[in-house]
């Protein structure tokens, strides 16, 4: 990318700046600002030097009292909020443009671009109309709490971002430039004047009502926008239409949903999540129906529609007045279930195929008549929607720990005298379970509830199901089953679906996240394969989720990788001979560590075979607003999972060599051990975790429903991969994502031929690619200065010390391997746009680092002190923002 290109993110860098400078002014005073200008100019003379200079920094902010801290931790956090804006109006700048951002690999390989390489490949347009046909690509957003904005603030930003993209206009008159200007500065003093802090945790159904606000402000708009830009593109390309009811893309949702560690999700959250989920539906459905009563006034119409309405000038309206009036009674009954009252008379949509039905008679009467221009406008993108988002809006997946369905069915069968089925051996386990699914017999009745033998666990697992039972499939997506480790743990959900009542049982999917688990996964699903009745279940498909997260925190991040790679190949070639179609769920996040990258990357780096069509991936915490949360930035984004999921399934990447495959096994043994040399044998790692990073204090953030931990004290195993990585982030010292990977490759790099393949694999295979260019993003927003000063502050134990030593020298080792890996100088030489973005937020994010350690030893000589937590809190939400990632 040319400077020149860059040059209006610059200005909108300094503009938003300059707003912010005037407001700290204006509310704060002179002497703040000066303050806050003076620590930012240090940190960034110290930055000019190569390094932060902390005793500097240090001199400045030692005297100042706890409110001044407070005030200077928002100046910075609220400054790297606004970069981000500006960084954000920057990519819709250039995805308008269709221009190449190398900030973000994806953007050069937008559809046309794929339909370009795949004309040039000689692939048949045939294969390539079948292939787009049957796309599906479903998108789940999660609960996982990783987005640290309010959602007051997240709209002041984006109401900065719209008159950022308001300033790109070129006939702007010196007036509206000047209004421009006067309404960014009331915004920014709008943010500015808004506690950045969540006070009170969010519940589980805020959280699924956020996950609807993204839809309404957001999808709603984005994804008839996206559809008509992947039209056009295929029209461009030479294509045959597609159906006019065409979408690959859907939506599902863990909000609400996901229960496992979280006992704030219970039957009767989902029930009122689903009842929620319609509610805005069939709302948002009755605006667009509004906006067509406007505009369908026409009066030709087809036999077939005036078959329906008699004889009329506007039979459209006809038709959408019954359609609307039955969209309210829709609405009316989901708010009176809601709130348990009377539910009010009359028809109401039970399915989406209903509305679908009525809308398809108008479209097909307005093409007979000549009338199509109308059809493709707002009909079109109203069925569209319908396709997506149906009338539930979002499929709620259910998931929930594999011992909570074994403790069910272990109650069970100890109150029917059948034994322990917690003690039984697998063999055992499976037959029971297939003998009990083929009874037509209940296991148990009503009376099962009422014994001592079913305690709230049990009941809870039980109430669940009923809900399933209660609401039918359309609202309902998959029940995940999170560390799944056998077959009988995928068959016990199906046998309590069965006992709760459930006609049309949920998919039952199981979720591999430990190392041993991904290992094992193959072998587990080639046992459920090879049982007759269970295949037979399954002939249209079977969905496995690979868990990025867990097996990540278990084994390191190239442990993990290389055993999610070998699990999905396995998967893939088993299901294949059993001629069944297999959809592979990925559970990414955010961060490097927990599988998260960009998403033509992500897609093309998975084994050979293994998308074919077919894709589901979760999208979460603050990735959803980034990604998702403008509908410009949103309708790119769903083109980019259209295009990378048609190019992995015609051009799949080569399978890996031999030599490529016996190199990552030999890697991986290494960087496994070395990893859980450190996180699972060192003593002291738990205890550094705890003094040196901030992870007890982010207890104290709202974050999300979920408890940190899986259980209540414990170490490393105990805790959540999100808080695991979340903490790291916060010292710069970015741990899960490299500790074993440089070991691993310092010691491959000794030997020249192993060097050589090494960097044949760099150069030829994507898996690999992937896995070095997501290392050196992270190894960039590294910093063993930051991590130190927390020691410095927050320590004076000798083997923590000493701990925090070879952590820092372990990482020194892992970029100087990867320089030698990629032969360049600097981390991110192939990548300016990314090595400018964090070098811009570098004096920014300095002084919130050494805020928060200071913070952190305040509050824990005095023991607490709502200014300072407040004032960490801050350090906290802006460290996040520089870092564009928090889990």
């Amino acid at each position: 990318m040319s400077q020149d290109q860059n040059t209006p993110l610059r200005e909108d860098v300094r503009l938003l700046g300059g707003e912010l400078g005037s407001v700290l002014q204006e509310q704060a005073g002179k002497s703040l600002f000066d303050t806050v200008e003076t620590i930012r100019q240090a940190a960034v003379e110290s930055r000019s030097t190569g390094e932060m200079q902390v005793d500097r920094l240090r001199q400045l902010l030692d005297p100042l009292d706890d409110e001044t801290l407070l005030e200077v931790a928002r100046a910075f956090s609220q400054f790297l909020n606004l970069a981000n804006i500006a960084e954000q109006r920057h990519r819709e700048r250039l995805h308008r443009h269709h221009q190449r951002f190398s900030g973000d690999p994806d953007t050069d390989h937008g559809l046309r671009h794929v339909l370009s390489e795949l004309k040039n490949a000689d692939i048949a347009p045939s294969d390539i109309f079948d292939v787009l046909k049957g796309l599906s690509v479903e998108l789940v957003l999660t609960a996982h709490p990783t987005e640290v904005t309010r959602r007051t603030l997240i709209r002041k930003y984006d109401r900065v971002a719209d008159l950022l993209a308001a300033q790109d206009r070129p006939d702007l008159t010196m007036e509206e430039s000047q209004e421009l200007r006067r309404l960014l500065h009331e915004q920014i003093l709008a943010a500015w004047s808004t506690d950045e802090i969540r006070r009170e945790r969010p519940t589980p159904i805020d959280e699924a009502k956020w996950g609807f606000a993204t839809i309404e402000q957001s999808l709603w708009q984005a994804v008839p926008q996206s559809m008509r830009a992947i039209e056009a593109e295929l029209v461009l390309a030479g294509l045959p239409p597609l159906p006019e009811d065409w979408v690959p893309i859907r939506f599902a949702s863990w909000m609400g949903g996901d229960r496992d560690g979280n006992p704030n999700v219970t039957a009767s959250v989902t029930r009122k999540v689903l009842l929620l989920a319609r509610w805005m539906a069939a709302d948002l459905y009755l605006r667009d129906v509004e906006n067509l009563l406007a505009d369908l006034s026409m009066h030709k119409a087809s036999k077939e529609l005036l078959a329906h309405t008699g004889p009329s000038h506007e039979p459209y309206r006809l038709v959408l007045r019954r359609v609307r009036n039955r969209l309210r009674v829709t609405r009316a009954q989901m708010e009176a279930r809601i709130n348990g009252e009377p539910e009010p008379a009359g028809q109401a949509y039970e399915s989406g195929q209903q509305l679908f039905d009525e809308l398809s008679l108008i479209d097909r009467s307005l093409r007979s008549v000549g009338l199509s221009a109308i059809a493709d406008g707002q009909l079109k993108d109203t069925m569209r929607r319908l396709n997506c988002f149906g009338i539930t809006l979002l499929r709620l997946d259910i998931r929930q720990e594999s011992t909570r369905h074994a403790d069910a069915l272990d109650a069970i069968t100890r109150y029917l005298g059948m034994g322990n089925y917690a003690t039984w051996d697998e063999t055992r386990k499976l037959e029971f379970l297939l003998a009990e699914l083929e009874n037509r017999r209940p296991l148990v009745n009503e009376d099962f509830y009422r014994t001592d033998f079913c305690n709230e666990d049990v009941r809870e697992v039980l109430k669940t199901c009923k809900v399933v039972a209660e609401q039918g499939p359309e609202g309902l997506g998959a029940y995940v089953i999170s560390m799944a480790k056998k077959p009988s743990d995928v068959l016990a959900v199906m046998l309590l679906q069965k006992i709760a009542g459930v006609h049309q049982p949920m998919r039952v999917v199981p979720l591999f996240e430990t190392l041993d688990d991904l290992n094992n996964a193959p072998t587990t699903m080639s046992t459920l394969l090879n049982i007759p009745q269970y295949k037979q279940r399954v002939l249209e498909g079977q969905e496995v989720m690979i868990g990025y997260s867990d097996s990540a925190k278990d084994a390191g991040f190239l442990g993990a990788a290389w055993a999610q790679f070998r699990s999905q190949e396995a998967l893939t070639k088993n299901f294949r001979n059993h001629g069944i179609p297999l959809t592979l769920f990925h559970g990414r996040g955010g961060s490097i560590s927990r599988g998260g990258s960009p998403t033509r990357m992500a897609l093309l780096s998975q084994p050979p075979g293994s998308v074919a069509g077919r894709i589901r991936v979760t999208e979460q915490g603050e990735m959803i607003r980034f990604k998702y949360g403008r509908p410009s930035v949103a309708a790119y984004n769903l083109e980019q999972y259209v295009a990378a999921t048609l190019e992995a399934t015609l051009m799949p990447p080569a399978q890996p060599r031999p030599e490529w495959r016996n190199q990552m096994e030999r890697l991986t043994d290494i960087s496994v051990s070395s990893y859980r040399e450190v996180v699972r044998d060192d003593p002291a790692l738990v205890a550094y975790l705890r003094t040196v990073t901030p992870e007890t204090e982010l207890s104290r953030l709202a974050l999300g429903s979920r408890p940190a931990r899986r259980k209540p004290g414990g170490g490393v195993g105990t805790l959540r991969a999100i808080p695991w990585v979340f903490a790291w982030t916060q010292i710069r010292l970015m741990l899960p994502a490299w500790l074993g990977t440089g070991t691993a490759l310092e010691h491959a790099l000794k030997h020249a031929d192993e060097a050589d393949i090494l960097r044949n694999m760099s150069r030829e295979w994507p898996f690999f690619q992937g896995v070095v260019d997501m290392l050196e993003m992270v190894l960039a927003k590294s910093d063993t200065r930051v991590a130190s000063w927390y020691e410095e502050r927050l320590t004076d134990d000798d083997e923590l010390i000493g701990l925090g030593e070879k952590l820092r020298e372990h990482l020194a080792h892992t970029v100087s391997a990867l320089q030698q890996l990629t032969g360049r100088e600097s981390l991110l030489d192939n990548n300016p746009v990314m090595r400018w973005s964090i070098r811009v937020r570098d004096p920014y994010t300095d002084p919130l680092h050494l805020l928060q350690a200071e913070l952190m030893a305040r509050l824990r000589e005095r023991g607490s002190d709502s200014m300072l937590e407040s004032a960490l809190m801050v350090t906290i939400a802006g460290i996040a923002a520089g870092m564009r990632n928090t889990g």
